[in-house]
């Protein structure tokens, strides 16, 4: 069979070029991209799925004993989780914007359209870009620092600076927490500076009990070491009180007494809970023990009067 060479200058030529041969080479990146694509979203979820576990290296991550060395404090494994399927969506969507990018230049090459500019414009405007979203790329970068470093979470009591509370929620660009009184805050990640978080591992509840300088402070330390004790015995805060309390003694003198400080480790985010019930048990007893809480009272003079 005779070599058949076409003539790409005649109009069977270019018509060949532009309904059959480009077609099928944009057909051919189009299946290349997605099938690139495809490929390194399976890795990713593979990488997540195996960062979501936990898994322990010489230890199969569903057995006990990786379970128990996965999961070392309650919550870790949903924080962990939460964290690996961030970076993950954040991956994802790197790899697709990227592909999209190069399979539009290939095929606009394909089409016979002069990409060198469309290169060189597209560097002139991601600088331009850089310049203009300076604050956008620094809330980014900071929200995937604080992802990987698992700063916080969801379900955190954190302090942020100008606003404190529980975080519901966790971007890479914004955090959203709720305070105390039910105001909800919008918190840029590159605004924060530095994070106080009340919810990792443990926490510790001190109170500081003022009480007149008549009062026998042995006595004192005493009744709180007992009531300190007995709630830590008390099945209520079995799962509440993780250690046995200690009372440090005679902190500090003030003007309305002496101040004796007790301190009780808790579980995360029960700190308050242990607080309240501590300082009715001692009111109880001080008040039996005729032990003096001071308090200072203001006095005003009415004008009307």
């Amino acid at each position: 069979m005779p070599y058949l060479d076409v003539n790409w200058d005649l109009p069977a030529g270019r018509a060949y070029d532009w309904f059959v041969a480009a077609p099928l080479s944009i057909l051919l990146i189009l299946f290349i991209g997605l099938l690139f694509r495809w490929f390194v979203c399976r890795a990713i979820d593979r990488l997540v799925k195996r960062a979501a576990q936990g898994a322990i290296p010489g230890i199969i991550a569903n057995t006990k004993a990786g379970e128990m060395l996965a999961d070392l404090k309650p919550g870790s494994h949903e924080r962990r989780k939460q964290r690996a399927e961030t970076m993950g969506s954040l991956l994802k969507s790197i790899t697709t914007g990227v592909t999209l990018a190069i399979v539009i230049v290939m095929i606009l090459d394909k089409l016979g359209q002069p990409v060198g500019p469309i290169l060189a414009s597209a560097g002139i405007a991601g600088v331009a870009f850089g310049f203009g979203a300076q604050n956008l790329v620094k809330d980014f970068l900071s929200g995937v620092f604080m992802i990987l470093e698992d700063q916080y979470g969801v379900g955190d009591v954190v302090d942020l600076g100008e606003a404190s509370g529980t975080v519901e929620a966790v971007g890479l660009r914004v955090t959203r927490l709720r305070d105390v009184n039910g105001t909800v805050w919008y918190v840029r990640n590159g605004e924060i500076l530095r994070v106080g978080n009340q919810s990792q591992n443990w926490a510790r509840t001190v109170l500081d009990i003022t009480v007149g300088y008549e009062a026998d402070l042995d006595q004192v330390q005493a009744i709180l070491q007992e009531e300190a004790t007995a709630m830590f015995e008390d099945p209520r805060f079995h799962d509440v009180i993780i250690e046995a309390p200690e009372v440090w003694g005679v902190e500090r003198f003030d003007k309305d007494g002496a101040v004796v400080r007790v301190v009780l480790k808790t579980a995360p985010l029960e700190q308050w809970q242990v607080a309240r019930a501590m300082r009715q048990r001692i009111k109880v007893r001080f008040d039996a023990a005729g032990i003096r809480i001071p308090t200072s009272f203001q006095t005003t003079t009415d004008p009307e009067a």
